[in-house]
């Protein structure tokens, strides 16, 4: 909260820093579809000046959060990655949540994953692998997907106002190349949120990684508020709907509540 303007009316103190904001700005810019840029890919994505852009990058690689390839480009270096897992670590809902989601993998079989929201994007803050997995799904802790072909992501999006969903996901939400049943309109993606809303929980088939199936729930903090979603995925070869419902649901739906029981929130 900005401070109140002091006596006279002036207004109050801002303690922006707009150099550190513009340097954060530029590392927002690297994701799975673009680990890696160069200066100029940079200046085009944030509009800042080339020069500005130039000294960001020097500053960031010199401090350990960007690295040089060797076509010239930067990505995030060793500095991001232990500040990303470190804080990631350190969230409320994966210290409650880490046993009972391996609670959940071993009574199931199968990969569960444990995943907020991060702008449109799902961001995987825990993650069990199916030991003998068939799919060469490259996920993992600190991975992202967009939020619309995800089931922990659509499973979240649902108990968001429209106000909130309208400021979240935009026509770019859809992009990319992604499973073969990848929702790919608001109002098929409408459809599906107001399913999971209805029954509590959201199976969806091919749609992040083509031959993955998922069923996701949703976790509650204090006030109801679904901050997180975990869901268990599987291969989509080995189950059909009626049996994702049938043998996933009930400890998905057992664990989803503790989780929320133990974050203050309702059971789900």
């Amino acid at each position: 909260m900005p401070d109140p303007p002091p006596a006279g009316g002036r207004p109050g103190r801002s303690y922006r820093v707009e150099a550190l904001a513009k340097g954060l700005r530029l590392l927002s810019y690297f994701s799975a579809e673009r680990p890696a840029l160069s200066v100029k890919e940079l200046v085009d994505l944030s509009g800042i000046p080339m020069p500005t852009v130039f000294r960001l990058t020097a500053t960031l690689e010199g401090e350990g959060y960007l690295e040089r390839t060797l076509d010239g480009k930067v990505r995030p270096g060793t500095g991001v990655l232990a500040l990303g897992f470190s804080a990631l670590q350190g969230l409320d809902v994966v210290q409650t949540s880490a046993a009972i989601i391996r609670e959940l993998a071993a009574a199931t079989g199968e990969t569960v994953n444990l995943g907020v929201l991060y702008h449109d994007q799902v961001l995987f803050v825990a993650r069990i692998a199916r030991n003998n997995s068939i799919l060469a799904a490259d996920i993992r802790v600190g991975s992202t997907v967009p939020a619309v072909f995800s089931s922990i992501g659509k499973v979240i999006l649902a108990h968001m106002s429209e106000a909130d969903l309208a400021g979240r996901i935009s026509d770019t939400s859809f992009d990319g190349t992604w499973g073969p049943r990848a929702v790919r309109t608001f109002d098929a993606l409408r459809t599906q949120l107001s399913a999971a809303r209805r029954d509590g929980y959201l199976v969806q088939r091919d749609e992040a990684i083509p031959g993955l199936s998922s069923i996701a729930a949703p976790i509650r903090q204090a006030g109801g508020t679904v901050a997180a979603a975990v869901n268990v995925a599987v291969p989509s070869a080995e189950y059909g709907n009626r049996q994702l419902v049938d043998r996933l649901l009930p400890p998905l739906l057992a664990a989803s509540s503790e989780i929320s029981r133990r974050m203050g929130g309702p059971p789900c």
